[in-house]
């Protein structure tokens, strides 16, 4: 199935299937936030919930991998 790259293009998702995004608020009138809230915004956050699902299903990335647990045998 097709992708939607707009969608892709602005979000990262890694190898074990997580979405990062952006935050907002960083473009302009930064004269009014503070250096700790601007600081605060250049992280990268996680998608998670429902539109994290709808986000996969729109990119064609499937669902998120699941962790491998190691046990001693």
């Amino acid at each position: 199935m097709k992708g939607r790259k707009s969608i892709a293009k602005r979000l990262k998702i890694t190898k074990n299937g997580k979405i990062m995004r952006r935050q907002s608020f960083r473009r302009h009138l930064k004269a009014g936030k503070t250096s700790k809230r601007l600081r605060n915004l250049k992280r990268i956050k996680e998608l998670t919930g429902y539109y994290a699902k709808k986000i996969r299903k729109a990119t064609g990335t499937g669902t998120r991998k699941k962790s491998r647990v190691k046990t001693n045998k």
